[in-house]
């Protein structure tokens, strides 16, 4: 990884983080440059930093403006093994992300494993290297794919030599805040200090299994009724923030605005705005500066009504999945209704694999729709469409 943007004089990452600074990581770069036009869906190989390697660096920049201060190399899934089975050109891909920024990364990461110990093996090779090491895992609450718990990977990792660990992608902002609670107990409870990492999905995954978003019937070209919002995203940053975590960035459908509310949410502990938020309000507080006095009166008042309510943003996304999650959303969502009215017509959708339940609740001027129909023919599309 290269370090880059934030005020003041190149640090490195132990030195930033043990002086309490926040860290912002970047986002997205598969199925960004996936919904682009870069990278084939499927075969998930980043083949697009030879054919489209503007397309990579311009997504790099787009992050850097947004307020990330560390650039990830774009090499996920560019093992020798992984690229030699799907024909591609590995040692023209490595070779290029080695010549551009290799030699000027100071610390390495490993993550994406759903294995404790695959992700142990990782740390103790990369510890040759001499660099500091980040490691994280793409696992729930439930712990890794044989059993291990968060707060055990946790502890697996750090005996192993990682100086930074938490998790990345497969889970939603919400799940992942809950394993990386875990992941800090662990730790506490086994006398461990290390710093700790998150890099969520951009997808709300409330109704995943152990397997996280990928194994959604929807994923990966139907995801888009789960994205997060950027409101969503700058309480993910505060929660996560209040829980520790010091760096803090995302992983898939994690677009560059979604970094900017980081950047903006954190913006009073890192001391400073991103670039890209020159022309934009936290919040949407400049939409208070719109032509039409009635949407300025709409956004009075929105910081404290979107801080209290923002939870129904995410309980009433696209719930895909099992319909013992429907008994306990539709009453959360209920409960959400005086947050609700103020805001103007939704439509909630909650569906299982086969069939659909249609509720309205007609309000004066307001529609509440919890839609149904057999999965393939829905009566009602989209996620939670409030019409600001």
């Amino acid at each position: 990884m290269a370090q880059v943007g934030g005020p003041g004089a190149k640090k490195g990452i132990l030195e930033r983080l043990d002086s309490g600074e926040v860290v912002v990581g970047d986002g997205s770069f598969l199925i960004t440059l996936e919904k682009r036009g870069y990278v084939k869906a499927g075969l998930w190989t980043p083949e697009a930093v030879v054919d489209h390697p503007d397309a990579v660096r311009q997504l790099h920049i787009e992050f850097l403006r947004a307020g990330s201060n560390v650039m990830q190399t774009f090499t996920f899934a560019a093992s020798e093994d992984n690229m030699e089975s799907k024909g591609g050109p590995w040692e023209h891909i490595t070779g290029l992300g080695m010549r551009r920024i290799g030699f000027d990364a100071n610390f390495a990461t490993c993550w994406y494993f759903e294995h404790a110990e695959e992700a142990i093996w990782a740390v103790e090779v990369l510890k040759e290297s001499g660099k500091p090491l980040a490691a994280t895992m793409c696992i729930g609450p439930d712990g890794d794919m044989c059993g291990v718990t968060p707060g055990e990977c946790a502890v697996k990792l750090v005996k192993a030599g990682a100086a930074i660990v938490g998790v990345n992608c497969r889970f939603g902002p919400s799940t992942s805040l809950k394993t990386m609670r875990l992941m800090k107990e662990g730790l506490q409870a086994a006398g461990l200090k290390a710093h700790l990492m998150m890099q969520s999905l951009g997808f709300h995954t409330p109704d995943c299994g152990k397997g996280g978003f990928v194994d959604l019937p929807e994923y990966p070209c139907g995801l888009e009724p789960r994205v997060a919002t950027r409101w969503d995203i700058q309480k993910y940053a505060r929660e996560a923030y209040n829980l520790g975590i010091r760096y803090i960035g995302g992983c898939c459908g994690f677009e560059p605005y979604h970094i900017r509310a980081i950047a903006e949410e954190l913006a009073p502990e890192r001391g400073f705005l991103p670039p890209a938020s020159d022309k934009h309000g936290s919040w949407g507080s400049s939409l208070n500066m719109h032509t039409k006095p009635w949407i300025r009166a709409r956004f009075k008042g929105r910081e404290e009504r979107m801080a209290r309510g923002a939870n129904c943003l995410y309980l009433a996304g696209s719930l895909t999945g099992r319909p013992q999650f429907w008994a306990g959303q539709i009453f959360t969502s209920a409960a959400m209704v005086p947050y609700w009215l103020p805001l103007g017509t939704f439509g909630l959708y909650f569906s299982c694999h086969r069939h659909r339940i249609l509720l309205c609740l007609l309000l004066p001027f307001q529609i509440l729709a919890f839609s149904a129909g057999h999965s393939r023919y829905p009566l009602f599309g989209g996620s939670c469409c409030p019409s600001w």
